[in-house]
């Protein structure tokens, strides 16, 4: 790597830790309720809940397959 790609690496690795001081900071400020809900954030959208339409569509597929192997036999 190159002189600039490391200053601009080090610039943006140094904004990202001045952000996240600042949203600690500004976060202890709150009721603590808000800051528990805001350290669990990143794990809750870790985990994406799917929608129920994607639940009944499988389950629809899977039917509409036993049928098949049903009319099949």
């Amino acid at each position: 790597m190159d002189w600039q790609t490391r200053v601009l690496l080090m610039l943006c690795i140094l904004g990202v830790v001045i952000l996240m001081y600042r949203a600690v900071r500004w976060a202890k400020k709150m009721p603590k309720g808000a800051f528990l809900f805001m350290a669990l954030m990143p794990l809750i959208a870790l985990f994406p809940i799917p929608p129920p339409q994607f639940k009944n569509i499988a389950k629809a597929k899977q039917e509409q397959r036993k049928k098949q192997k049903s009319e099949e036999d």
